[in-house]
């Protein structure tokens, strides 16, 4: 979403996807985690005020927003455990696993969970 949002190298991908999911032919999803990572580094990288615009451009999208449920709580805490990724990536792993789905990114601190999850990577398009 950082690179959707800030213009950034796989802009062009991420667009793609939400056109896809605009027509029911993927679904988007999104854990309040990431949500709330995505909002605190825009804050601290861009102000208050650019975080608003962010969050009111991300409620425009179609996003599933998952909350942290129980399971979501213990299926990134199970993956921290074993991996060498942060906290709120985790949560992003947990909901592929869960939903079957592909993690969109550019952040190379994914590639020690590849055999976890599938990864499409962003720094490639």
């Amino acid at each position: 979403m950082l690179a959707y949002l800030n213009g950034e190298n796989g802009m062009a991908r991420v667009q793609e996807v939400m056109d896809q999911a605009l027509h029911g032919d993927c679904q988007v999803i999104l854990s309040i985690i990431n949500l709330g990572e995505i909002i605190y580094i825009t804050e601290r990288e861009l102000g208050l005020a650019q975080a608003q615009a962010a969050l009111a451009a991300i409620e425009q999208l179609p996003i599933e927003v998952l909350p942290a449920t129980r399971e979501a709580v213990l299926g990134a805490a199970h993956i921290k455990a074993n991996h060498s990724v942060a906290y709120a990536d985790a949560f992003a792993m947990a909901a592929a696993q869960e939903y079957n789905g592909v993690v969109l990114t550019g952040d190379p601190k994914f590639k020690v969970v590849e055999e976890l999850v599938v990864v499409e990577w962003l720094s490639e398009c």
